[in-house]
């Protein structure tokens, strides 16, 4: 028997449903990344959305300078040649920065990026989790004027995460080659970007004149962080380099030149309290400093804090 013809109602419910369904799998399909409004900003940040990804546009980029800071000049003197390298398209190096917390790794960064905006120079800060998503930027940037930084603060990796090789294939292995226009910059406390474990050391193997050779094991956690053309690193801070930042930090922040001797004990209470004199302790201070005025140091007074704090750095190079 021949089924009845359906009815006209019947027909435009299941179009509907269909058209509801297609929606549905529109909304969570990946779309191609999509172009930002390139004059919006000077720095984008790439983020996922549900069925998208998107450049978005940072609104207030941090305005630090190469002139604040301090104590680094032989790494900012390495960052800032590779970078006047790249904006006048010879060849560059992508950049490893490496080394103790808080002493400025990211904020170079940023400051060249403050400096050579005028110059083209243009920022896209990348989250390791998204790394897999490098050849799409990549593609997006190839036809752009400007020269871009892909930044990648703090990366590091743990075993297996698909984002690491993307990067070390973007660095250098592609059968693609990346575009002129487009360098890495990343920063993290680990040189080799992959955590080590006593038991690795097992597979080094040597020979019988004592020659040792790295196992197959370190060979793979060595192999990304040598991608990076450039090396830089950034080591613990003296006393008397984080009494330099800390001073700068207060001229900054507006405390007056009269001032600053007088706020050296409570920098040191505050760097002996926080078990560290880092770049970023120093400023945290400082913060708190001008915004409290000439404040005395805590109970035990400038002679117990500051004497503590000053055979501490006597002591030792670093108390990170």
């Amino acid at each position: 028997m021949n089924a009845p013809p359906a009815k006209p109602d019947a027909i435009a419910h299941l179009i509907g449903r269909a058209e509801e369904l297609i929606s549905r799998l529109e909304a969570v399909l990946p779309r191609p990344l999509g172009a930002p409004d390139w004059s919006a900003s000077i720095a984008f940040r790439y983020r996922k959305r549900t069925g998208s990804s998107v450049l978005e546009p940072v609104r207030h980029v941090a305005p630090i300078r190469l002139t604040d800071l301090k104590e680094i000049d032989p790494q900012k003197e390495r960052l800032v040649r590779n970078t006047l390298q790249f904006l006048a398209a010879e060849p560059a190096n992508n950049v490893l920065l490496t080394g103790a917390r808080g002493t400025g790794k990211s904020s170079l960064i940023k400051a060249c990026l403050n400096e050579f905006a005028p110059r083209g120079l243009r920022l896209i800060e990348v989250d390791k989790t998204d790394m897999i998503d490098l050849p799409d930027i990549v593609d997006l940037v190839a036809g752009r004027p400007e020269r871009f930084i892909v930044f990648c603060d703090d990366l590091s990796f743990d075993e297996g995460e698909p984002g690491y090789k993307a990067l070390k294939s973007i660095l250098d292995g592609s059968i693609a080659q990346a575009s002129d226009n487009i360098l890495i910059y990343a920063t993290s406390n680990r040189r080799h970007l992959l955590p080590e474990y006593m038991k690795e050391n097992l597979s080094y193997t040597h020979t019988d004149d004592g020659e040792v050779h790295p196992g197959e094991v370190v060979e793979e956690k060595i192999s990304l962080s040598e991608r990076f053309g450039l090396w830089i690193s950034f080591y613990p801070f003296s006393q008397a380099e984080y009494l330099v930042i800390a001073q700068q930090w207060l001229r900054h922040f507006g405390v007056a030149e009269g001032n600053l001797a007088n706020a050296q004990p409570h920098a040191l209470v505050w760097a002996l309290e926080r078990g560290s004199r880092s770049g970023r302790v120093a400023m945290q201070f400082a913060r708190d400093y001008a915004a409290r005025g000439a404040a005395p140091l805590p109970a035990r007074g400038a002679a117990g804090g500051a004497a503590e704090a000053n055979r501490e750095g006597d002591d030792q190079e670093s108390i990170e």
